[in-house]
């Protein structure tokens, strides 16, 4: 059988070829081994992260996870292609029941997703996330789920049952001209807003375990001058805001850094970035003095459960 090939990629195994084109979006079918894994860096205090996919259709040109693409072509391509987990309920099955063996009284604490989304609009036909849900409420973890969907709300049934649950609401800008110059295939900013306030809204604490909902500004990117107050009004609703600057570049693979796509972009935005530490500074001081009752947290310790 010919050797399949995706930009460059070797496809040897014939369950790894082309299952569909989701849109303009290659995916393709593979077995995992593991879907808890050990978490370094900013969450390195959970026990474990869950990726139920590989590749990530929103593409944002800032995204350190491409750098976790299988090999360079593909993370030059990042954002065209998906990988989908097919046995992923059984193995995550398997795995949590082999920690609490080891592990009886204690729950696991993870963190959904670290290099992909669980809600990118592939999950809307695949439906990999919500199944996976349903395998962990057995098992009582503390789950972080990182998202910049509103696909999320699809799950509120299964949300409010998960009594240590927090949500990270990812909006990086409050400015839809900057969400489209630096992440174009993600949903708009009203589209999260709204979305958190369905989750609020439609959570019932007398039946249901109300999540504790995060909205994460990471990376900060510029919002307008015209656009800041309105913004950081919307996101009263919130328990906390988390802020983080860019990561280091870097153009070694495997290595968590800012794209050189989203480097070329900062220099629409020389007007923030030619003073980017007062800028950041300058939001955060906004933040703190209009959100009073908000936690404003930065970088690592804005990712923890509590």
């Amino acid at each position: 059988m010919p050797k399949a090939r995706y930009e460059g990629y070797c496809i040897n195994n014939p369950t790894q070829l082309v299952r569909e084109k989701f849109g303009d979006i290659n995916i393709y079918a593979q077995n995992a081994k593991s879907l808890l894994n050990k978490p370094t860096g900013f969450i390195a205090a959970y026990d474990f992260t869950l990726n139920p996919y590989k590749g990530c259709q929103y593409g944002c040109s800032y995204c350190y996870a491409a750098a976790f693409s299988p090999n360079p072509e593909m993370r030059q391509n990042w954002g065209n292609w998906v990988i989908v987990k097919d046995n992923s309920v059984g193995i995550l099955e398997k795995e949590l029941e082999a920690w609490y063996r080891k592990n009886p009284n204690k729950p696991p604490s993870i963190y959904m997703s670290s290099v992909t989304d669980p809600y990118q609009p592939i999950e809307s036909k695949y439906q990999f996330t919500r199944r996976l849900l349903e395998v962990m409420l057995e098992y009582r973890p503390t789950l972080v789920i990182q998202t910049r969907s509103p696909i999320i709300t699809r799950d509120i049934d299964l949300l409010q049952r998960f009594k240590r649950l927090r949500i990270n609401m990812s909006i990086p800008t409050g400015s839809e001209s900057v969400r489209k110059d630096f992440e174009p295939r993600s949903p708009s900013i009203k589209a999260r807003l709204n979305a958190v306030l369905k989750i609020k809204q439609n959570i019932d604490p007398l039946k249901g375990f109300v999540p504790k909902i995060s909205v994460t500004i990471t990376p900060l990117l510029p919002t307008l001058p015209v656009d800041e107050n309105s913004f950081i009004s919307k996101l009263n609703v919130v328990d906390r805001v988390v802020i983080q600057d860019f990561h280091p570049s870097n153009s070694r693979s495997l290595v968590a850094s800012t794209r050189q796509e989203a480097e070329e972009i900062k220099q629409k935005y020389a007007w923030w970035y030619k003073n980017e530490k007062i800028n950041y500074m300058r939001f955060k001081e906004k933040l703190v003095f209009q959100l009073p009752s908000i936690e404003i947290k930065e970088g690592k310790v804005g990712f923890g459960y509590e």
